[in-house]
C-alpha cells in the first residue's frame, strides 16, 4: 500500500510519495565529516551547532525505513593533474588543487563510515564543480527511478547543496532543503543558504525532525 507523507498546514502542505522521493546525500566524505579530515576544522563549529552528523544519520535512516531512495552525490575525488590545464578553474577547484581534498585512494576521499551505500541506494557519477547535476548522470538516474521530489542534505549548504537544489528546480523537481542536515563554514553562509537564497528556488525548507516525522507517516 502506498503511503503519502506530508509536511505543513493545509495551505502550504508538501506531500512525499516514497516511490517518487529521493534523499540526495551530497559529498559525505571523511575530509568533510570526520575528525582529522582536511576540511573538518573549518566546519566543526557549525556542524556541532546544528548536530550535523546526528541529523544526517536520522535523515538517511528514516528514508530507508520509509522506502525513500537514498542517492549518493559525490564530488570529484582529486587526482594528480586535476584542474592544472583548465582555462577557468573556480576558486574552490583551485583550493582542492592545493590541498588535495577528497583525494582518490585516501581515507579523506572515502565516504564517512556512517554513510555507506546500501542495497537499493544509487551512487551517481562525481561532479567536478558544485552542482550534482552538471556533467553527471544524476538527472538520468532520478528519472529512471521515477523520482519527482528531492531532499538535499550534506555539504556545503551554500555551495554544492544550493547549486544542486537550484539545478533540480530548473529541471522540474520539487526541492526540499533541511536546515540542520547541512553545514557551512560560517553562520552567515547558513543564513544566506536558507533565508536569502533558498526561498528563491526551494519548495520547502524544514528541519530534520519535521522530515523524519513525515517519513514515519506523521505530520509536522
Amino acid at each position: 500500500m502506498m503511503t503519502v507523507i506530508q509536511i505543513g498546514d493545509a495551505a502550504m502542505s508538501h506531500t512525499y510519495d516514497p516511490r517518487r522521493t529521493a534523499v540526495l546525500l551530497v559529498d559525505p566524505y571523511n575530509d568533510f565529516l570526520s575528525e582529522g579530515g582536511k576540511i573538518w576544522p573549518r566546519l566543526e563549529q557549525m556542524a556541532q551547532e546544528v548536530g550535523l552528523l546526528e541529523h544526517l544519520h536520522s535523515v538517511v535512516t528514516s528514508a530507508r525505513e520509509a522506502g525513500v531512495r537514498v542517492v549518493f552525490v559525490p564530488h570529484r575525488r582529486w587526482e594528480p593533474g586535476d584542474y592544472e590545464t583548465w582555462n577557468h578553474p573556480n576558486p574552490t577547484q583551485l583550493s582542492i588543487m592545493e590541498r588535495h581534498s577528497f583525494a582518490r585512494g585516501t581515507w579523506g576521499g572515502e565516504f564517512h563510515p556512517d554513510f555507506q551505500p546500501q542495497p537499493g541506494d544509487v551512487v551517481v557519477r562525481e561532479h567536478w564543480a558544485q552542482s550534482g547535476f552538471a556533467n553527471t548522470d544524476l538527472d538520468f538516474q532520478l528519472k529512471q527511478h521515477g523520482i519527482t521530489h528531492v531532499v538535499a542534505v550534506g555539504l556545503l549548504a551554500n555551495t554544492c547543496i544550493e547549486s544542486t537544489g537550484r539545478f533540480a528546480m530548473e529541471l522540474g523537481y520539487h526541492v526540499t532543503l533541511v536546515r540542520d542536515a547541512t553545514a557551512a563554514f560560517l553562520p552567515e553562509m547558513m543564513h544566506a543558504a536558507h533565508d536569502l537564497n533558498g526561498p528563491t528556488y526551494a519548495h520547502a525548507i524544514i528541519t530534520t525532525d519535521e522530515l523524519t516525522a513525515a517519513f514515519k507517516g506523521g505530520r509536522a
